[in-house]
């Protein structure tokens, strides 16, 4: 573990400062939608649908944009690239409270999908190397346990301040913060140095690890496996509890369940940081994925019922948690720090094209086939990515 003067002086400050914009900019841009859209709606005569087009729009800007900002990240420096997207997600959301034309709405949440994808995980993941090099697994690990707890912020805080001041009031609020406190702490705060890529990470002066070339069959499958799996979180999340409740489950037992997910995938986090640190996190990967697909075939075997979906949503959010982690660090330990950025960006444009287009997928199974049908297909994918992570072998 780092000391305490990692945090203040140290490379490991970048974990306490990104923690804190990851809070801000996920709480702001990522998961307000949810809460914002039938507002949103109703005021400009929108349908749902359309309201939510736009976020899907912005998901899919993001995934074609993360290339390029992993490079630039690369190049550049989270120092100088991560206040931006902060300052283009600040002025997005300003935008989004006066565009009501439709074009207009959906041009500002393409400008908020650059944003999303130079400031959420991916971008923080790509500085993260930058700084550290091959031994950027922990710090990772560490920033994803601040992370887990954006939703648990977010929510509570947009629901009170859409009931205080209005939905176009808090997206300002949310803009300031951007503005105010994450564009200056990427810009100003994070450190600026660079590892050698190719000092061993324990810094004991052993040689560094093997490592792939970022082409080939080993990176397809890889980009593969996470573009799989981006689809069960992105097609469940708008869906699961809605699906529950028609298979039976009634509605306040179904919001409790979708409560447990957020911690779920926090104590995951902490497990793997505490006693998995050690182990190669493509197994981290294979394992959580393998613990998706068994819940879905849970859900096959025994039946839908109160214990059944408790225990799905708790395993969903356990293989989720160690996901995000391993979506980090299983590029890390097989394609090296070189070019980490890049590497980060070209795997995180496919997962996010996918992400965009898998809620309106699932709504429209669920519509022509039924939810049981729906579900199917959703763990369709997740067996997918997990046969993806399988195929994947460990450099010599």
């Amino acid at each position: 573990m780092p000391a305490v003067r990692d945090f203040a002086l140290g490379p490991w400050r970048a974990v306490a400062v990104l923690g804190v914009t990851q809070l801000i900019a996920w709480g702001a841009i990522f998961y307000p939608p949810v809460l914002m859209m039938p507002l949103i709606a109703a005021q400009r005569g929108y349908s749902f649908t359309f309201a939510m087009g736009g976020f899907s729009a912005a998901l899919l800007a993001a995934g074609l944009v993360a290339p390029t900002v992993g490079r630039m990240i690369d190049h550049h420096g989270g120092h100088r690239i991560m206040p931006l997207g902060s300052l283009a997600g600040a002025l997005g959301l300003v935008l989004l409270v006066y565009a009501s034309h439709p074009v207009a709405y959906f041009a500002v949440w393409v400008l908020l999908g650059v944003a999303m994808s130079a400031s959420l995980y991916d971008s923080a993941f790509a500085t993260l190397g930058r700084i550290f090099g091959a031994g950027a697994r922990q710090p990772i690990t560490a920033l994803t346990l601040v992370g887990g707890f954006a939703s648990t912020v977010s929510w509570p805080a947009t629901f009170a301040l859409n009931q205080s001041v209005g939905w176009q009031n808090t997206y300002l609020i949310y803009a300031a913060l951007l503005a105010g406190v994450a564009a200056p702490l990427h810009a100003f705060v994070l450190p600026r140095m660079r590892a050698t890529a190719d000092v061993h990470p324990a810094g004991t002066g052993a040689p560094a690890p093997a490592v792939l070339p970022a082409k080939g069959a080993v990176f397809l499958l890889v980009a593969g496996a996470f573009a799989a799996y981006a689809f069960v979180p992105s097609g469940l999340s708008t869906h699961l509890l809605a699906i529950f409740q028609r298979l039976g489950i009634d509605a306040k037992t179904a919001v409790i369940m979708g409560t447990l997910f957020g911690p779920a995938q926090v104590a995951a986090r902490l497990c793997e940081f505490i006693f998995a640190r050690n182990v190669h996190p493509l197994w981290i990967a294979r394992f959580a994925v393998a613990m998706l697909v068994l819940a879905f075939v849970m859900l096959w075997l025994i039946g839908l019922s109160t214990p059944v979906a408790f225990a799905f949503a708790i395993m969903f959010g356990i293989a989720n948690g160690l996901i995000t982690i391993a979506r980090g660090a299983v590029p890390l330990a097989l394609f090296g720090a070189v070019g980490y950025g890049g590497i980060i960006g070209r795997i995180a444009g496919p997962a996010l094209i996918v992400t965009s287009i898998a809620p309106v997928v699932v709504a429209f199974i669920a519509e022509r086939a039924g939810d049981p049908i729906a579900l199917a297909s959703v763990a369709a994918f997740g067996l997918l990515s997990l046969v993806c992570f399988a195929l994947v072998r460990r450099p010599a």
